[in-house]
């Protein structure tokens, strides 16, 4: 399946071909032309975690099959979600009763516990969590099938994170359950997928203000903040700048390609090519 958050995602996933049951719409708070579109589109599948989302949904697509987002615990995450998204535990009860008396389908709970976790107890606070929201829901006679337990996992981390993460599932959404397991693994999959390689565009010599009379030098590259290292900003990223030199041979990750020919390293601040300060 894919979890998309756009209109833009459902479009791309769409036209390779792929069926709309295959595609859960994993954004909480909706345009109502988005869901206008989805509804066209046969995307039935999505999120939410406030009421004013679930009258919306009521006017707009009462036919949507629901998954009530909760709040976790992403203090450990690179990229924290929940200040903005998931609902908080003692609301959960409530918003199903809503859901109910609006004549609303919710079909399974879906969490996240942040981009780049590093507590794989977050996990197992999480499918505890969700657990108790799936009792709640088949008190007002939902058929709550399928938990999304989100993504964030970290290639580093990832094993820890998993024995945690099977444990608590095996605990309470056992084989017998009949409950759906689905995740978002996108970062697993791409956070160690490529090395970008940039143009120097420019390099400036000026004074030192922390040395008085000494130089420091300033390089100028093709990539910047508001492009492939935007990732410095969003995601806490430290990437570490490596030299390719020209030559017989290209030197790449070895201690030689970060010296100079005569064997002492210059020290260079970085910039990006826009007119920004940064």
């Amino acid at each position: 399946g894919f979890d998309c958050a756009s209109k833009t995602e459902i479009d791309q996933v769409l036209s390779m071909g792929t069926s709309p049951e295959r595609i859960i719409y994993a954004q909480p708070c909706k345009t109502n032309s988005y869901v206008r579109y989805v509804k066209a589109m046969g995307v039935k599948q999505m999120t939410f975690d406030n009421a004013d989302e679930l009258r919306k949904v009521a006017r707009l697509f009462p036919d949507a099959e629901l998954f009530l987002r909760i709040m976790t615990d992403d203090e450990s995450s690179l990229c924290r979600l929940s200040m903005k998204f998931g609902a908080a535990k003692d609301a959960t009860n409530e918003l199903l009763a809503t859901a109910k008396d609006l004549g609303l389908n919710v079909v399974g709970v879906s969490f996240h516990v942040g981009s780049g976790a590093s507590d794989p107890m977050a996990f197992y606070k999480a499918v505890y969590d969700a657990h108790e929201v799936f009792e709640q829901g088949r008190a007002y006679g939902f058929q709550m099938k399928t938990l999304d337990i989100g993504g964030g996992f970290c290639g580093d981390t990832f094993e820890d994170m998993a024995a945690v993460l099977r444990g608590a599932l095996d605990e309470y959404f056992p084989v017998s359950s009949n409950v759906n397991i689905i995740a978002e693994p996108g970062r697993y999959y791409v956070s160690a997928a490529f090395t970008i390689a940039c143009n120097i565009i420019a390099r400036r010599t000026v004074e030192d203000p922390a040395a008085e009379g000494e130089k420091c030098y300033m390089v100028y590259i093709s990539g910047g903040l508001y492009g492939n290292f935007s990732s410095i900003m969003f995601d806490h990223q430290h990437p570490v700048a490596k030299v390719l030199r020209a030559g017989p041979a290209t030197l790449y990750d070895c201690p030689s390609a970060n010296a100079c020919p005569d064997g002492e390293g210059i020290r260079y601040s970085i910039w990006g090519p826009t007119c920004d300060g940064i």
